[in-house]
């Protein structure tokens, strides 16, 4: 795996792929339930939120602070990485899933309704 590749240049399933193999190789297939993943996911989401307890950041700020950029980069990593372990798990197509979320969200949030920066759960 090349260290200078960017988004630009990846598909979705040089992700999915990387993650499959990465797990294969240490044989963790058997802790990778469904319940696990999402823990996982989770505690990771909480570890990224974390990061900001207490703290009333700006993007600049964060942007500005290295050891901080990085730190929210590895935990931002670690949710994709399963989040992409519970799709492999679940044999989803993430883009198919990704293109009917937006559908519904579209449907359900109108541009008519939804377009001066309100914002309320529907």
């Amino acid at each position: 795996m090349s260290l200078d590749m960017n988004d630009n240049e990846v598909t979705l399933s040089f992700f999915k792929n990387e993650v499959k193999q990465f797990v294969k190789e240490r044989n963790w297939k058997k802790y990778h339930t469904i319940k696990n993943l999402i823990q996982a996911l989770q505690i990771e989401a909480a570890e990224l939120s974390e990061l900001f307890l207490f703290k009333e950041l700006s993007v600049n700020e964060v942007l500005s602070n290295k050891e901080l950029l990085e730190n929210v980069s590895g935990e931002i990593a670690d949710v994709f990485i399963y989040l992409l372990s519970l799709v492999n798990e679940l044999d989803l197509d993430l883009t198919n899933s990704f293109v009917n979320k937006m559908k519904k969200n579209r449907q359900k949030y109108p541009t008519k309704e939804f377009n001066n920066g309100n914002y309320y759960k529907k």
